[in-house]
């Protein structure tokens, strides 16, 4: 196999010499804007030494027999370069320049010498039209007008995005800064031209590139092995059948990877590997491609669990059963994500259609869908019982999981027992990886008793449930709400508190009784001291008052310890009966055992992250009231002490004193967050406080 390597300018790579064709097998256009603008910045600083050529790295082309060039590799160079020269073409004034950047983009035509008019660069047949239309030929300003809706691909979005950002950093140069940066783009510029007559099968020119570590995705590796053995006219057909199913999962490579590392465990029934693309071609795909019925494995296999991700991602805008919604945007709450592929497969079994190019389960928006049915009759709808079944218990486990701090190989090996099971036709309730046991509940209860400090997410997700059970109904969520607690990290000067003792306001500080759903940020409650100021700013935005347990504050004037344990119990036994895990097996209700005592039940009891205080350390004697500390910070020349005080706080020089190390640091810093609990050490030997705090947990 021949190949020749030129290394020419930009101005010689945009010629009729080289008419260049992205192949179907190809991935999309896949680069973000800070990948653009980080070219532009790159570009924009070489320019400022004019006579120093930049290499901007290689391009591998193979010949083609009409004298075309198919990029194998630099399409995404090749893409942004075009529009940042498009840009460029728009906002230049002169119009031999505009011509001249033009002509770079598009071949002018030359009826004497037989050159015809066409652009210099062909994308897949996909967004082939798109990109020359809207950029390449047209000017831009179409493409400014244009929302997701009137956009088919990602790629699509993406060349979009970038064009209007590319637009705003080139707009705000001086037409001088412009011009010289257009002279050295087209004549400093440099790129290697590797070229070679034999394509030699793409999937094998996927692999040797996938071992030099470029950035290939699982599903362009996957997608070059599925079409390697087609006819290019059969290629064709099945590359843009693929892309029609996988480009609207997007282009972010980590879920791209996770998708199909779910719909191997899905078909194989096997554990997570580290080697995935490895076990997923020979697992899944080479059957496949041994008995030639690859076409089977992309329509039959890949597009309806594709079709299932797309669903999971975007419950709301399907014409799904509104339980069936309100189940999935549940399950989107939680923070672990094995309970996936078990809702794919529910999915995938319950609606025949669900791969079926003309057919959508989203509702019909912009003039793409309208010729695509939208129906639940069109999806071939069968069984809604079991789905809803599967997709309950699925939450239930799921919640008690995450509560319970399940481990991610233990969720996923769950997920697996559950498919393996569902593909034997077992029942819903004898699946075992769809049950909560007693160990689990009791283990439940007891971290809800408990505190949790560090757990802002499970907070907030512990109380919407709460409050969608209490309401009885799934309830509209502010675009942003946070879980804010009742009472202050301070109580020393607010007269609302002043009967509380400081281990009474540690023990509830963190704990669900003390907590509140709020419209709006952290941080609104940080300047208010007292209970019916923060009481009545919590229930100012009407969209709090949506929330039951936050609207029924207003009927309490003043914060006390039985007010919180009455909303801590309350808060608790509505989580459990949301999840069916209030009774045990001998229907023993749990929330009236003694959390102690149950406790004790619990086989792994874990300390978890909740909070060791001063006053705790003084009470083991790590630390002795009046002992010194100190965070030095050499390279600013600052120093900051503070006084280990009887009543379990920390005072500065200036006299203010603050519950928790990391206040403390915050007050001495002037605010700032660059200091924390392992700032302090000891005067005495230089023991930090990490340290010290680390030990009072083992304890515990």
């Amino acid at each position: 196999m021949g190949i020749k390597a030129t290394e020419l300018p930009l101005g010689k790579v945009f010629t009729p010499d080289f008419r260049f064709t992205i192949p179907s097998f190809q991935r999309a256009y896949i680069w973000k804007p800070e990948n653009i603008l980080q070219l532009v910045a790159d570009l924009r600083d070489a320019a400022a030494t004019p006579s120093t050529p930049y290499f901007l790295g290689s391009l591998i082309l193979v010949r083609e027999p009409d004298g075309r060039f198919m990029v194998i590799d630099g399409q995404q160079r090749l893409v942004s370069l075009s529009i940042i020269i498009a840009v460029l073409r728009d906002l230049e004034r002169d119009p031999d320049l505009m011509r001249q950047l033009d002509a770079l983009l598009v071949e002018p035509g030359d009826k004497l010498r037989g050159i015809a008019n066409e652009p210099r660069l062909t994308l897949r047949e996909r967004d082939a039209a798109f990109f020359r239309e809207h950029v390449q030929e047209d000017n831009l300003e179409s493409v400014f007008d244009m929302n997701d809706d009137d956009l088919a691909t990602a790629a699509q979005r993406n060349m979009v995005t970038n064009i209007k950002k590319t637009y705003d950093e080139l707009d705000s140069w001086t037409a001088d800064e412009r011009s010289r940066f257009a002279k050295y783009l087209v004549n400093q510029v440099t790129l290697v031209i590797v070229i070679t007559d034999d394509l030699d099968g793409a999937h094998r020119i996927f692999d040797v590139m996938n071992m030099r570590g470029l950035p290939l995705t699982p599903s362009d590796v996957f997608k070059a092995r599925a079409t390697s053995g087609l006819s290019m006219a059969e290629l064709d057909v099945y590359a843009a059948r693929w892309d029609d199913i996988v480009d609207p999962i997007g282009d972010d490579p980590h879920v791209i990877e996770e998708f199909f590392s779910y719909l191997h465990l899905i078909l194989t029934h096997l554990p997570d590997t580290d080697k995935l693309i490895e076990e997923f071609l020979t697992g899944v795909l080479q059957p496949y491609l041994n008995t030639g019925t690859v076409a089977s494995f992309i329509n039959d296999v890949l597009a309806p669990y594709a079709m299932a991700w797309r669903i999971i991602e975007r419950p709301g805008d399907t014409v799904l059963p509104v339980e069936v919604r309100h189940r999935l945007e549940a399950l989107n709450d939680y923070h672990i994500h094995e309970w996936k592929p078990v809702a794919m497969w529910a999915l995938v079994h319950s609606y025949r259609e669900l791969g079926n190019p003309d057919v959508t389960p989203f509702t019909q928006r912009g003039a793409r869908a309208a010729r695509r049915s939208s129906t639940l009759d069109a999806l071939g709808a069968h069984d809604d019982r079991r789905l809803l079944a599967i997709l309950t218990a699925l939450e239930q486990v799921t919640g008690v999981r995450t509560l319970n701090r399940t481990g991610t190989l233990d969720r996923r090996g769950l997920a697996n027992a559950a498919i393996r099971d569902l593909d034997k036709g077992y029942l819903v309730e004898r699946i075992n990886a769809l049950r909560v046991g007693d160990a689990d509940r009791e283990g439940a209860l007891v971290r809800l008793h408990g505190e949790m400090q560090g757990d802002g997410d499970l907070i907030r997700l512990l109380l919407i449930r709460a409050n969608e059970q209490k309401a009885g109904v799934a309830l509209t969520r502010p675009r942003k709400f946070s879980a804010l607690p009742i009472m202050p990290l301070d109580i020393e000067r607010a007269e609302s508190f002043a009967d509380w003792t400081q281990e009474n306001h540690d023990f509830w500080m963190y704990r669900l009784g003390n907590m509140a759903l709020v419209q709006g940020t952290e941080d609104q409650l940080d300047k208010i001291a007292e209970y019916v100021p923060r009481r009545d700013r919590m229930l100012l935005r009407a969209a709090s008052c949506r929330f039951p347990l936050t609207d029924e504050l207003r009927n309490f004037g003043a914060c006390t310890p039985t007010m919180l344990e009455r909303r801590q119990e309350e808060t608790i036994r509505l989580v459990v009966e949301y999840w069916g895990i209030r009774y045990d097996k001998n229907n023993h209700d749990l929330t009236s055992q003694n959390i102690e005592e149950l406790a004790e039940t619990v086989r792994r009891p874990v300390r978890g992250s909740k909070r060791v205080t001063i006053l705790q350390v003084i009470k083991a004697g790590l630390l002795t009231p009046g002992e010194r500390l100190v965070w030095d910070r050499p390279r600013k020349g600052e120093r900051w002490y503070a006084t280990v005080t009887e009543n379990g706080k920390l005072r500065l020089d200036d006299g203010s004193e603050y519950p928790t190390p990391t206040a403390a640091a915050r007050a001495a810093a002037g605010g700032r967050r660059g200091g924390s609990l392992d700032v302090w050490k000891r005067t005495s030997n230089g023991q930090g406080l990490s340290e010290i705090w680390q030990q009072v947990r083992q304890s515990q």
